[in-house]
């Protein structure tokens, strides 16, 4: 790494940079980028990153609480994720799903292996995923069952994706509205209440999906009552119950599938973010009995499981799948959660109170509520304060500041970030 890094606490001598053409401040923010506005017209530009470590174009550096949205597990600089992508690259970068490839076979077997599954389906992204499963499951009860059971059931502050149809078993109306009319033939059900589902729940369904973590949706999770309640109404009308597992899967929550934690029973899991290393790739797993009624030309993807980003993500999977390093993440996440206690305490009356801590393993919210003002203004000044301190957390839902560090975090840094975040909360407060 450089050795002229500097602070994010340091004053730069330099106002802006515009090496990319777009002027940059010394804060390394670009302003009104040529990107959608829909990303802000205000974003960091990030250059490089070591470990849990970030620095931006200007040489502020980071320590991430955020891993880009749970992807980067394994963190930044590894240098056996770059030699596995480029030895592949080198031989097969694509084939399209005419063929195969050796990586994706072994990727795929690796993946059936976890559970009952038969077949995994390879695309590109969480909402891929998720969209592929909504159509194995109104595939299924079509072929099953017949014409009019085709509804499909989805729960409150839930977030499944942005493709239609996954935009459609997301509730949410800011999500929603621009886009609108969305697929028909979708129910919602308040999240962890037992009673209302059973009352909603009959033939007419398809499929379930659902999140054991609400990871967009404030990072409530799952009761185990409410698990059990999922997995005998699925049994008692045969449908298909999808756990989306995109942020909650491959070792965020402590365990290869969060769905373990709680008893939680699915026929098809859906996984993406930290698969491939921070490449794009996701795997919708399915068991033999929906595997047995697909024909060729249901479905597809030209992309997906190609042999580069199933390379990375064997290596990705041998690494977390390792019942040491599942039992590692545990105990971060217990620590984690405890230090979260700690700063929830102390921030728990004034103007911003800090209510209580959300989540599990090292996915983990701090829920907000403010005296006066308005909510997403204080959130916005909490992140960009964080950011300023030398640390990158999320938002959850309306009023969750999320953490969700590389599971490679040691314990050092996870008290290097919290007294980061501590600082920041004191500053906004002051």
């Amino acid at each position: 790494m450089k050795s002229n890094h500097q602070s994010p606490n340091m004053k730069q001598s330099h106002a802006s940079i515009d090496a990319v053409g777009i002027p940059i401040d010394a804060e390394g923010i670009a302003h009104e980028p040529p990107l959608p506005k829909q990303y802000g017209t205000e974003l960091l530009v990030l250059k490089e990153g070591k470990g849990v470590y970030l620095w931006d174009v200007q040489g502020n550096k980071y320590l991430d609480f955020g891993s880009g949205i749970a992807v980067n597990a394994m963190g930044y600089g590894v240098e056996e994720i770059a030699r596995i992508a480029a030895d592949q690259i080198r031989k097969i970068v694509h084939t399209s799903n005419l063929y195969t490839t050796e990586p994706t076979l072994t990727l795929a077997r690796k993946l059936i292996a976890s559970g009952p599954f038969q077949a995994v389906h390879f695309g590109n992204s969480g909402t891929e995923a998720n969209e592929t499963a909504l159509k194995y499951a109104r595939l299924y009860a079509k072929r099953k069952r017949g014409e009019g059971h085709h509804t499909l059931l989805t729960f409150t502050h839930a977030f499944h994706g942005r493709t239609l149809g996954a935009l459609s078993v997301t509730p949410t109306e800011a999500y929603r509205e621009p886009f609108e009319p969305l697929l028909p033939g979708v129910e919602v059900c308040p999240y962890n209440d037992v009673e209302a589902f059973k009352k909603i729940v009959n033939e007419r369904f398809a499929g379930i999906i659902v999140e054991v973590v609400q990871g967009e949706g404030g990072l409530e999770v799952m009761r185990p009552e409410f698990a059990r309640a999922l997995n005998e109404l699925r049994d008692a009308y045969d449908l298909i119950l999808i756990a989306d597992e995109v942020q909650t899967g491959l070792g965020r929550t402590g365990y290869l599938y969060a769905s373990e934690a709680v008893g939680l029973k699915p026929d098809i899991i859906t996984l993406a973010k930290p698969l491939a290393g921070g490449l794009p790739l996701s795997a919708t797993l399915i068991p033999e009995k929906i595997n047995a009624l697909l024909r060729v030309g249901d479905h597809g993807t030209t992309f997906g499981g190609g042999p580069v980003t199933t390379a990375v993500a064997s290596y990705l999977w041998d690494t977390v799948s390792s019942p040491d390093f599942l039992k590692e993440v545990r105990e971060k996440g217990k620590f984690l959660g405890g230090a979260l206690d700690a700063v929830q305490k102390e921030f728990s009356s004034g103007a911003i109170r800090l209510t209580r801590v959300r989540g599990m393993g090292l996915l983990r919210g701090l829920e907000v509520e403010v005296e006066k003002g308005d909510l997403g203004d204080w959130m916005k000044r909490i992140l960009q304060v964080a950011r300023k301190e030398g640390i990158l957390v999320l938002r959850s839902g309306k009023n969750v500041i999320r953490i969700a560090p590389p599971l490679v975090i040691s314990r050092t840094e996870m008290e290097e970030g919290v007294e980061k975040l501590r600082r920041a909360l004191k500053i906004v407060v002051s």
